[in-house]
This record gives structure tokens, C-alpha cells and sequence, in this order.
């Protein structure tokens, strides 16, 4: 299906953020810049920057218009809804060490598919609470054939448009469904270290699969949170 106007318009700013055309801190082309460039009414931009907005990618600042957020954000590992935005399960993070190619566990192998001793590409993650304590352990596992079709994930760093729209780009790849497991047992010592909280404490553990339309899994994400700031709401309708 083509993109309609306002997301070609948002996919092109993406891909020109991504490239290092605007880096943190930059204005972005203003409204009526970009509407004199696609033919498009003011609306249909505010539409692209909207999508971009809720991405955490971009930050609206009043009287001047966007310009690329200093901070990127990440969501804990599940919860992916359709219509779900970075923002709104956002939050800042920091990235733990260098992406490497190791063997999973067992759980993430079979998810992903892999042989016996087969190699994942790993990348870690700590998600923040407001105070800057942590809240969340997440390492996301890409099989090889992502990773070796999507080279910037394996290296240093955030990648600010986030890798669901990455990997697409890269691979023309989407998530269609979605799959969270959540259970319950003890931090590992590295864990209980990495989230500051003394053992022995229970962690809440999240594996999240993201399955593309051949139901071949694009990444699959541990995330594991100590049980005095876990949390799960869910609301729906009742007849």
C-alpha cells in the first residue's frame, strides 16, 4: 500500500535525521518550507511532524517550530499495540556496552529460531525512572539475517528514529503481531547490580517477540524489572 502524503513526508525527514542531515538540537525545515516543497497544505505537514512527535523523535518548541530531540527515548519490552507511540510508553535510557554477536538463552534461540549454538546479535539497554534510578533491563535479540541486513545495528549507540523503523528501512521487514510472556522469578546478580536493588528480589520478565507477516521474528526483547517499580494496567470494555 503507497504512503499517503503526510508519511512519505515524515519518512523522508526521518531517513534525513537518521543520515545525519539534522542532528540533536537542530530546527527542522519550518511548516510552510516543507508544504512549498511536497505541495501539500500546512495541515498535511503537521500531520508528518505529529508522527514524528510521537516517535520521541522530533520536540516542538513554541514560536520556533521542531526541531531533533536531545534525548532519546525506548519503551520497555513489550506492550506493542497497534497504534501504540514511543512517547507513551517512552523513556530515557541509557545503552549498556557494545552490541556483540553471542549465543542466547535457550528461550530467546527458540524464539528466533536458531540452531543449536547459533549466534544472536545483542544489544542492552537500561531504561530510566525520572530520577534517573533505573526501572528497566531490556537486551533485544536480532537474528543474524536482520543484523547482517541492518549494520548500524551492531554499533555504538542509540538509533534515534528507534530499530522497528530502522530495520524497516533497512529490509523493507515490518512487525505484524506481536507476542509478550511475562513471568516472574529472582535477579541474577548482574541484574540485581544493574537495577541497584539488593538481593535476593523478585524481577518481573517480559519476552517480547515481534513476528513480521511470515510470522519469522524480527527481534526478540528481555526486558526485567524489579518488582517494586513493575507495574502492568490493562483496561478494556465489559458488557
Amino acid at each position: 500500500m503507497p504512503l499517503l502524503k503526510y508519511e512519505q513526508i515524515a519518512e523522508d525527514l526521518r531517513t534525513r535525521i537518521a543520515n545525519g542531515e539534522f542532528v540533536a538540537g537542530e530546527l527542522l525545515p519550518s511548516g510552510r518550507d516543507l508544504a512549498e516543497q511536497w505541495t501539500v497544505s500546512r495541515a498535511t505537514v503537521v500531520k508528518a511532524y505529529d508522527v514524528l512527535r510521537n516517535d520521541g523523535l522530533v520536540v516542538a518548541r513554541q514560536g520556533s517550530g521542531f526541531t531533533v530531540a536531545e534525548t532519546p527515548i525506548a519503551r520497555p519490552a513489550g506492550g506493542r499495540r497497534a497504534g501504540s507511540t514511543r512517547v507513551s510508553g517512552g523513556a530515557p535510557y541509557r545503552r549498556l556496552g557494545i552490541p556483540d554477536r553471542t549465543v542466547p538463552p535457550s528461550q530467546v534461540a527458540d524464539v528466533l529460531g536458531l540452531m543449536p549454538g547459533e549466534k544472536a546479535l545483542r544489544r542492552i539497554r537500561l531504561l530510566l525512572l525520572e530520577d534517573g534510578s533505573p526501572h528497566s533491563l531490556v537486551t533485544a535479540w536480532f537474528p543474524p539475517s536482520i543484523a547482517d541486513a541492518a549494520p548500524r545495528l551492531s554499533m555504538k549507540g542509540p538509533i534515534a528514529e528507534g530499530t522497528t523503523h530502522y530495520v524497516r528501512r533497512e529490509t523493507g521487514l515490518s512487525p505484524v503481531e506481536g507476542a509478550d510472556v511475562t513471568t516472574v522469578r529472582l535477579a541474577t546478580e548482574e541484574e540485581a547490580r544493574l537495577l541497584e536493588v539488593e538481593q535476593p528480589v523478585a524481577v518481573a520478565v517480559v519476552l517480547h517477540a515481534a513476528l513480521d507477516k511470515d510470522r519469522l521474528a524480527l527481534v526478540c526483547e528481555e526486558g526485567v524489572t524489579a518488582s517494586h517499580v513493575f507495574e502492568q494496567i490493562d483496561k478494556y470494555p465489559m458488557r
